[in-house]
């Protein structure tokens, strides 16, 4: 037991030894030797400073000699302080602010001096700083300008120079005129007559500072010009020079010929936190009340709050006794007490603290009944004026909620919230659309709130939902803008081809068109509830856009059939009204999980009357880029409008450029239809195409698109073929790519099952069905490809 005890106290000993080294280690770290030099010349310089390794701060890295100085004792007066690398400009240290991480220069004063009319360049002066690095211009400095017509060109460099781009220039730091009306005397404020200051911006490193005439009013005949034939202008620190009138004047003349500049360091090249986590031993701000503060290109300490002294040195930052250096704190019968980095007033026997001022005592007699009746009436008023609130937004909440439910059974009337629901009856079961309530749609939306906000078309914005009955995803689309005012005649008609397209919509039952589910009556305009379609548009895919894409050639072309086949069934609509889409682009093409087309954005929509099969007389709606030439020129709509537009869809899927781009030079270039058919009618296919998708095997499988695109972009809708025969062609040369992987450099079996979804024949089928889902037609691709290939006509790409 003995031993064990004495072994005990040998542990307990090193390990209060190892403890006492890490302190003075510590200690030593953060504290100069004793035999360090602390003046020069009459200037303190105080840790981290000093003028001899050992004696100051050592920062790792770029700049280890940053607070190392230098005493310059060949002065035949007395010594100077500089910093140690002085870039051939000396810079006399007049003094040190080490708990301001601040230090004071001095600057020669610039001037400009005439003898009588004549400039005198003998006694022209301007003055110059260079700072070595990690040292800037603090902030309290003033630029002064003081003369009569002159003005002062400051030039500074900041921090950091890499490149004359970074060279700052204030070309007027200040101008001070002068009036005869003065005489003899300066006004005693610097005003903008005889002197003028303005603030110069922190940061900067190195300046120039000279004085310049404006040409005006230098005679003698001036009184100012007789007495004060120089003027000056300088960079000072505000604390050190207010401008006095000719007092000032004078001492410029005869005595200031320097003046004290502030200007701040920053240790390092990190900040606060990344200096300490890089390197916690040479960090220097370890003393205790201290805290780091980040500056521009470092990290500078500071005592606390009420807390003054040397931050760098380990137990400097002393309490500051308020109480002692301002006996005027605590006002009444009172006593000031310090506490630590604070203070308190406590007041004397029968006074107490004021509420509205901790520094004010008054008599707690006089003043407790008077609060307390103030008290009193002050809660009753409060009462009473809540009563009065709570019963008036009472009645404000019901009138409100009684005028919203009109104006919505308003709306629902206007919008054929009566006719709608009859012609919808014959709808059943999953096909049924529905007729949403706002507030089902304001739940699901979080009220139409703008971070669920996935798109914005030409005619609304497309929020994300979830349906509060079924838990069902939805995308909801609202009008940008309410509909325009109508008269009652107008708005019955409006209304009737809105329950028909709804009607038409409605019945669409694709999987390549996205599925309308529904409406809201209740606003001013309607509000239409789609499936929501999660995997972006086309266009994000191509261009690569949010992290979408890149999509393969095989991948293109089957998004091409797919979009083909949607259109095409759109314009046929055996059992129903063909449909215009209006507006086919690459935006309103989305993208499932699965990468399967989805053709969406019906706002511009055109239903085609039985008697108005082929064209319709209407105006021009579109996209830039997609529009058809031959529509906008007559504005007569027909489905080859459509086929124009895919046309362009086709171009952007060979070329994975966009349909206009703004940014090429020459006009004939931006759009991209017209660069594409240049480049066919050249024999220059191969350098307009993405050949980081369509590679040398699958080029001939392009020419095969290519062509169809040239004859859908067919400046003669003619001449354009119709969707059903573009869908046939996209599905003859997918098929062709699925019998012959070698057609496409990244095939392999997987994929091509799947951009097929292969029957064992592997023919590629689509199925093209009526609304109840009955099946109206099938296109099989394998056995239709022979006729496909009569009807393409051969393309050479000029070889």
């Amino acid at each position: 037991m003995a031993l064990h005890g004495r072994m005990l106290l040998l542990q307990l000993i090193s390990l209060a030894a190892v403890l006492l080294l890490a302190s003075s280690m510590l200690a030593a770290a953060q504290s100069p030797p004793p035999d360090c030099k602390e003046t020069c010349g009459g200037v303190s310089i105080p840790y981290p400073f000093g003028l001899t390794d050992g004696c100051y701060l050592h920062v790792p890295g770029q700049d280890s000699q940053q607070f190392k100085l230098a005493c310059d004792t060949t002065a035949t007066s007395q010594p100077s302080l500089n910093f140690l690398d002085s870039y051939n400009f000396p810079t006399n240290i007049s003094n040190i602010f080490a708990g301001e991480s601040a230090l004071q220069v001095m600057l020669t004063t610039s001037r400009n001096c005439y003898n009588d009319t004549v400039y005198n360049s003998s006694l022209h002066r301007a003055s110059y700083l260079y700072l070595p690095p990690s040292y800037t211009l603090a902030d309290k400095n003033k630029v002064y300008n003081i003369g009569c017509n002159k003005a002062t060109k400051l030039v500074g460099y900041p921090l950091h120079v890499t490149g004359p781009e970074q060279l700052f220039e204030v070309a007027l730091s200040g101008v001070s005129l002068c009036n005869d009306e003065f005489g003899k005397r300066f006004p005693e404020t610097c005003t903008g007559f005889g002197c003028s200051v303005n603030s110069i911006p922190s940061g900067l490193q190195n300046i120039t500072v000279d004085v310049w005439s404006l040409g005006t009013g230098l005679g003698t005949s001036a009184p100012w010009g007789l007495s004060y034939p120089c003027s000056y202008g300088f960079v000072v620190d505000e604390r050190n020079f207010t401008f006095a009138g000719n007092r000032s004047f004078d001492e410029l003349n005869r005595t200031r010929l320097e003046l004290p500049v502030l200007a701040s360091w920053a240790i390092g090249n990190d900040n606060c936190e990344a200096a300490k986590k890089k390197n916690e031993t040479a960090f220097a701000c370890k003393g205790e009340n201290t805290e780091c503060v980040d500056r521009a290109g470092g990290y500078f300490c500071q005592c606390w709050d009420g807390y003054e002294g040397n931050p760098y040195l380990l137990k400097d930052c002393v309490d500051v006794d308020e109480c002692k250096n301002n006996s005027t704190l605590c006002s009444g019968p009172a006593t000031c007490v310090n506490s630590i980095g604070s203070y308190k007033c406590k007041c004397h026997k029968g006074y107490r603290n004021d509420d509205n001022d901790k520094n004010k005592c008054v008599k707690i007699n006089e003043t407790s009944s008077k609060n307390d009746t103030e008290m009193k009436i002050s809660l009753g008023v409060s009462l009473s004026f809540l009563v009065i609130l709570i019963i008036t937004f009472s009645i404000y909440c019901v009138l409100k909620r009684r005028k919203f439910k009109q104006l919505c059974d308003r709306y629902y009337e206007v919008n054929g919230g009566f006719l709608l629901p009859q012609e919808m009856q014959k709808y059943k079961g999953s096909q049924a659309p529905r007729i949403f309530k706002l507030a089902e749609l304001n739940k699901a939306t979080n009220k139409f709130d703008p971070h669920e906000i996935i798109g914005e078309g030409g005619f609304g914005l497309v929020y994300k939902g979830t349906l509060p009955d079924n838990k069902q995803v939805v995308a909801i689309k609202k009008s940008k803008t309410d509909a325009p005012t109508m008269t009652p005649e107008s708005r019955i008609a409006h209304t009737k081809q809105f329950i028909n397209e709804m009607i038409v919509l409605s019945g669409i039952k694709h999987r390549n068109v996205v599925t309308l589910l529904g409406c809201c009556l209740e606003t001013k305009t309607p509000i239409l509830v789609y499936e929501l379609v999660s995997n972006g548009t086309l266009y994000e895919h191509i261009q690569k856009k949010k992290g979408k894409g890149p999509l393969s050639f095989g991948q293109r072309v089957k998004i091409a059939a797919e979009t083909a086949g949607s259109l095409a069934y759109l314009h046929s609509r055996a059992s129903s009204t063909p449909i215009l889409h209006r507006d086919v682009k690459a935006t309103n093409i989305l993208l499932d999980e699965n990468l399967t087309a989805k053709v969406s954005d019906f706002g511009a929509s055109k239903l085609v009357p039985e008697d108005q099969n082929t064209q319709m007389a209407t105006l021009v709606q579109g996209t830039l880029g997609y529009l058809d030439p031959e529509y906008i020129q007559t504005h007569k709509l027909t489905e080859k409008s459509d086929v124009y537009s895919f046309g362009v869809v086709l171009v952007e899927l060979l070329t994975s450029q966009m349909a206009i781009n703004s940014n090429k030079k020459l006009e004939e270039e931006r759009n991209l239809a017209n660069c594409f058919l240049m480049a066919v009618e050249d024999n220059h296919l191969d350098q307009i195409l993405d050949h980081e998708i369509i590679k040398e095997e699958s080029f001939e499988i392009a020419e095969q698109v290519a062509q169809l695109a040239q004859r859908c972009l067919s400046p003669k809708g003619g001449n354009r073929p119709t969707m059903i025969e573009v869908e046939t062609e996209v599905g003859a040369i997918l098929a062709v790519m699925g019998k012959h992987p070698g057609g496409k450099p990244d095939s392999s079996p997987n994929e091509i099952d799947y951009l097929l979804a292969a029957s064992p024949s592997n023919a590629f089928v689509v199925d093209v069905r009526s609304d109840e889902g009955e099946v109206i037609t099938s296109i099989d691709y394998d056995k239709s490809m022979h006729s496909q290939a009569q009807m393409m006509k051969p393309y050479d790409g000029g070889r």
